[in-house]
């Protein structure tokens, strides 16, 4: 039986935000509504890039009472998944292609009573979880190339997260479908309309002229007008 109709979440990253004013803009993406936050981790190796660490959670855990999520893009992420943990991540997203022995990778999250994401590259197929997905909170579709933001979105991978919306449905999975890459008033309804309920939005949400507020006020416009939801 399919799963009902699921929230949506506007989640902004912070990859696109004004770092000397982090805590403000964490604050202020609450205030206009913000579901969650999304803290992108970059290592340099797994992604062409590097960002920040475990402190910037623990140093804007002050400024709101929304979910943190951690996304991990690094390699071997394992011994540093309980720092991210005590820094005040609510949910840890971890790739599938970084980690050999995934499912005691989820555990570990689980056992630090976090909610657990796995997320896959555009490259990755979906068998990539089709064995461990009954045991996390959250998948995510990167619909770029991970490593840096204000990427075009990848159209191409619309099918697949439709794939993996069947997939949840068919096993009656109460799992929510998190898309990364992209995200702007063009590209929200199709990746909404595919499937997606949590959407991860920087630039669209950070280096709009018009303020946080009304960049994400202008996404759930946008959401409601092409799809037809609200």
């Amino acid at each position: 039986m399919p799963t009902p109709t699921r929230d949506i979440e506007i989640v902004p990253s912070i990859l696109s935000a004004d770092f000397a004013r982090l805590g403000e803009q964490v604050r202020e993406a609450e205030a206009a509504g913000a579901d969650r936050i999304q803290v992108d981790v970059m290592d340099g190796r797994f992604v062409p890039n590097i960002t920040i660490g475990w402190p910037v959670i623990e140093a804007i855990r002050p400024y709101c009472s929304i979910p943190i999520e951690a996304h991990l893009m690094i390699s071997h992420p394992e011994p540093y998944i309980a720092e991210f943990a005590r820094a005040g991540a609510d949910y840890i997203i971890v790739h599938a292609e970084t980690c050999p022995h995934l499912h005691r990778t989820i555990q570990q999250i689980r056992d630090l009573g976090k909610g657990v994401g796995v997320a896959l590259n555009p490259s990755t197929p979906l068998v990539a979880l089709e064995e461990v997905v009954e045991y996390i909170d959250l998948a995510l579709v990167m619909t770029v190339n991970p490593g840096f933001g204000g990427q075009d979105f990848i159209y191409s991978m619309l099918p697949k997260l439709r794939r993996l919306r069947a997939l949840l449905d068919e096993r009656d999975l109460d799992v929510d479908i998190e898309v990364d890459g992209g995200i702007g008033l063009d590209t929200i309804a199709a990746a909404v309309d595919a499937g997606a309920n949590l959407l991860v939005a920087g630039s669209a949400v950070y280096g709009r002229p018009e303020g946080v507020a009304e960049a994400i006020r202008g996404l759930r416009d946008a959401i409601e007008v092409g799809t037809g939801r609200s």
